[in-house]
């Protein structure tokens, strides 16, 4: 399987306004004028894939075609593994009765995916800026595909079969450690920077559809079944995903590269023609090092980490009010998410266009924390009235995801976005596992309100920390920079 080099993006850089070599007019063209080859009036795609461009000098960037049907694979491979993770939560009552085992026991179906993911962040992200894209995107679908394929012989009404599905859910948890981290990573190497939030955005959209599928198809195909007619069910479930997911794994390794041949922007342009060596870990220790960052880590850990603990446990809140009403907590669950990825989107949108990341960041947080207050409150009603504030709190917090990624990426630049996002899901990771502790069993022992109090405490808590958060928008200012310096040659060039 040929993996490739990163074709010169490997090397990094701490001079941030270096000038480009050779002439500087069609690169700055270029970067004024990276619209997409799908929005009328941008350059025309030719057969094969890429847009025309011309590189003065050897030097230049470039927009592909390619680059929306790599973002459109991703995006599919990721549903995939999200749909995986909360297949079970949502029905976490009808799968502790079919495995014989507790409902808590069910929670670790979902928690394995936040276990998983804290040890091996770090190797992961290693072999992304060492290896490319390409290689993390076979090995995160190949991995996605087995887990699989393991899970359809789980299909035992007994504590064997959990033990099967629990070996193919860790399996699947160890391909998201593969997944993850990519969206920004890869906007960044093949998105211009009108369109690179965007591209994130769609990045993240594929793992929030993944999980809006799973709250709604497992209810539907498994709750209230005859015992024969859900081990039916449940057995064409594990084996549709394991096709989807066996499809998808070809798709990526026909299409996945590392990189264009040409950067997407000037920013990426800086960092290639740097050649000195570059370490893995003195980047790390630079981002550890990095005070704002540091904050971002710290909030977007409590954030993302509340949905994933109130998506694990949702199940639970609303048969707790409303007793029978599992397919309903798949339709919010659904609404929550669904949501979700329109506030991912306009946010996306929002920044390529005002690139407020610090503004936008704290006001998606304060709505975030007012949204969880009015669905704890709301809760006991009414489900109609629970659909509404759901949607709301989805639309925030879910909408929030594609915001730290982003934000991460200029307060890090020129560090690897794969290793400043691995950091934001491992931070995520780890509150997700306490607060799903912590919140399954107030839930447990009082009721719901008293587990979403604790985590709307946390929320506020981040709220405060956010504001704290230093508008350092290093990327931004390379772009700049670069453009700023090549205006002396352009007006030579005109003179001549």
């Amino acid at each position: 399987m040929a993996m490739g080099e990163l074709e010169g993006y490997a090397s990094r850089t701490s001079s941030l306004s270096r000038t480009l070599p050779g002439d500087g007019v069609e690169s700055r063209r270029l970067e004024e004028d990276t619209k997409s080859p799908m929005i009328p009036g941008s350059p025309k795609a030719e057969p094969n894939g890429t847009d025309q461009a011309s590189s003065v000098g050897g030097t230049g960037t470039r927009l592909y075609s390619r680059r929306w049907v790599i973002l459109v694979v991703f995006s599919l491979y990721s549903l995939a593994n999200a749909f995986q993770w909360i297949e079970y939560g949502i029905v976490s009552n009808v799968f502790a009765e079919f495995y014989k085992v507790s409902p808590t026991t069910i929670d670790w179906l979902s928690m394995v995916y936040m276990v998983a993911y804290i040890p091996l962040i770090l190797p992961v992200t290693w072999l992304l800026d060492t290896r490319g894209l390409r290689l993390i995107a076979v090995l995160g679908s190949l991995l996605n595909c087995l887990g699989a394929w393991i899970k359809v012989g789980s299909v035992l009404p007994d504590s064997r079969g959990f033990a099967v599905t629990l070996i193919g859910q860790t399996v699947s948890a160890v391909a998201q450690v593969f997944i993850l981290g990519i969206p920004s990573r890869l906007a960044s190497l093949w998105f211009g920077p009108r369109e690179v939030s965007t591209a994130c955005s769609i990045g993240v959209f594929g793992n929030q559809l993944g999980v809006a599928l799973g709250f709604l198809v497992s209810p539907l195909v498994i709750s209230h079944r005859a015992q024969e007619e859900k081990v039916w069910n449940i057995r064409m479930l594990f084996l549709g995903t394991a096709v989807f997911s066996t499809l998808l794994c070809l798709l990526v390794v026909l299409t996945f590269k590392n990189a264009p041949s040409l950067p997407p922007s000037q920013a990426q342009a800086v960092l290639q023609t740097d050649q000195q060596e570059y370490s893995y870990w003195r980047s790390v220790l630079s981002m550890c090092r990095n005070k704002p960052f540091g904050l971002l880590v710290l909030t977007y850990g409590i954030n993302t980490g509340s949905f994933y603990s109130v998506s694990t446990l949702l199940n639970r809140m609303i048969i707790h009010h409303h007793p029978g009403h599992e397919i309903m907590a798949g339709w919010i669950g659904l609404t929550i998410v669904l949501m979700g990825m329109v506030g991912s989107i306009i946010c996306g949108l929002w920044l390529d266009k005002t690139k407020t990341y610090k503004q936008t960041t704290l006001f998606v947080y304060i709505l975030t924390f007012a949204g969880m207050v009015f669905f704890t409150f709301t809760l006991e009603i009414s489900l109609p009235t629970t659909f509404v504030t759901a949607g709301a709190l989805g639309f925030c917090m879910t909408g929030y995801l594609p915001l730290g990624f982003e934000f991460a990426a200029e307060l890090t630049y020129p560090e690897s976005e794969g290793t400043s996002s691995g950091l934001l899901n491992a931070s995520a990771q780890a509150f997700g596992m306490i607060f799903t502790l912590v919140q399954g069993k107030l839930i447990t022992d009082y009721s719901p309100t008293e587990g979403n109090i604790f985590i709307f405490s946390f929320l506020f808590v981040g709220c405060i920390l956010t504001a704290f958060i230093k508008s350092d928008l290093r990327r931004q200012k390379a772009n700049r920079n670069t453009l700023q310096e090549q205006m002396p040659k352009e007006a030579v060039c005109r003179s001549n």
